[in-house]
């Protein structure tokens, strides 16, 4: 008798784990999931850690050859989409979906900022996401919300004479292959009937990770400040933390096809980076360098060319060159604060301290 009750007691238990182990993956195998593309990049680092801290099933899109030196995490799940193959992403998304179901969101940070062949712009930007997004909406996977990381420079340089900010009713005059490439991108959005797109249009974007803005730092670090061009100059810049945020408020509080400016809030003169980063590296007998902006479109062309011969590409280009002409970077975020809820948590002084510091501590200083 007792040996039966014990039988008993143990398959009752045996059963009631069975039930919570069932009931804990039918639980996971619900969770929301988020894909974010371009994983590997600066950006994209930092969205997968966000989303890992909100609880996301958390996908990030990587190629093969790309480091994961910043996605280190156990909990990420990889995945590496074939963009540039509308049949085999077809292929691929099924797959996914059958074995983890499909995306609940999905970030495409994915892109390019410099190429040696100015067609990969049009290629990489707007032709892999029409094809992602094709293949989502073919597929039946259509996500909640997709949320497209475009940038400012979609304006092009407006409003340079009277220093106005950019607003949602100015017409996009891109000057740059990149800036192109990225409208053209939001343009194929925005054609698509109810498609759940939110676009994000980001400044200069700087903070822990980024490239561009630490060749300034480490410039200045060897005694050297370098600018371009005399006339007046309005920047705006954004940190990486606060482009985080806004994503994730349009993902919690579900807005859709809209699109955000996204800054600090503020305006800067051209001095005022270097000036902050000067002060985070007591650097002392800094060189100010100012060359006019020819100077700059010389230097840019043969970089370039140089660049071209190698095979390789330039941080210095003639679409970077046109970026750094642009004379008036001011835009309006009133609709991003209200809509959004956005709060800009870095002014400049603060996302620089906190930059500098990380570049030391990672030894890039």
């Amino acid at each position: 008798m007792r040996f039966n009750q014990t039988k008993k007691a143990a398959n009752l238990a045996i059963l009631f784990t069975f039930r919570n182990f069932t009931a804990r993956k039918k639980k996971l195998s619900f969770m929301d999931s988020i894909l974010v593309t371009g994983a590997s990049g600066f950006i994209g680092s930092f969205i997968v850690e966000e989303a890992l801290r909100k609880g996301f099933s958390t996908w990030a899109g990587v190629r093969q050859s790309s480091s994961r030196e910043y996605l280190q995490q156990p909990d990420i799940h990889f995945i590496d989409l074939d963009y540039a193959h509308p049949d085999i992403l077809q292929q691929q998304l099924k797959e996914h979906a059958r074995e983890n179901g499909a995306f609940t969101y999905i970030v495409h940070c994915a892109g390019v900022t410099k190429c040696a062949d100015k067609r990969d712009f049009d290629r990489v930007n707007y032709q892999q996401t029409k094809n992602l997004v094709e293949a989502l909406i073919a597929t039946g996977q259509t996500p909640k919300l997709f949320v497209f990381i475009s940038t400012l420079s979609v304006f092009g340089p407006i409003h340079e004479k009277d220093y106005q900010p950019i607003t949602e009713k100015d017409i996009p005059c891109p000057n740059t292959a990149y800036g192109k490439s990225k409208l053209k991108t939001e343009q194929y959005l925005q054609s698509l009937a109810d498609f759940p797109y939110l676009i994000l249009r980001p400044t200069g974007v700087y903070g822990p990770r980024e490239k561009d803005y630490f060749l300034m730092a480490k410039s200045i670090q060897q005694h050297i400040d370098f600018s371009v061009g005399y006339k007046r100059q309005d920047i705006t810049f954004v940190y990486v933390k606060d482009i985080v945020q806004a994503i994730f408020l349009g993902i919690e509080k579900g807005v859709k096809r809209k699109a955000f400016f996204l800054t600090d809030g503020q305006v800067y003169q051209s001095r005022t980076f270097s000036n902050l980063i000067i002060r985070e590296l007591k650097a002392t007998k800094v060189l100010r360098i100012c060359a006019p902006l020819w100077v700059l479109k010389v230097v840019s062309i043969v970089a370039e060319w140089w660049a071209k011969l190698r095979h390789t590409t330039s941080t210095l280009n003639t679409d970077k060159y046109r970026i750094m002409k642009q004379r008036n970077w001011r835009c309006d975020i009133t609709s991003t604060i209200d809509e959004l809820g956005y709060q800009p948590q870095y002014k400049l002084d603060k996302g620089v301290k906190e930059t500098i510091a990380w570049y030391k501590e990672a030894g890039w200083l």
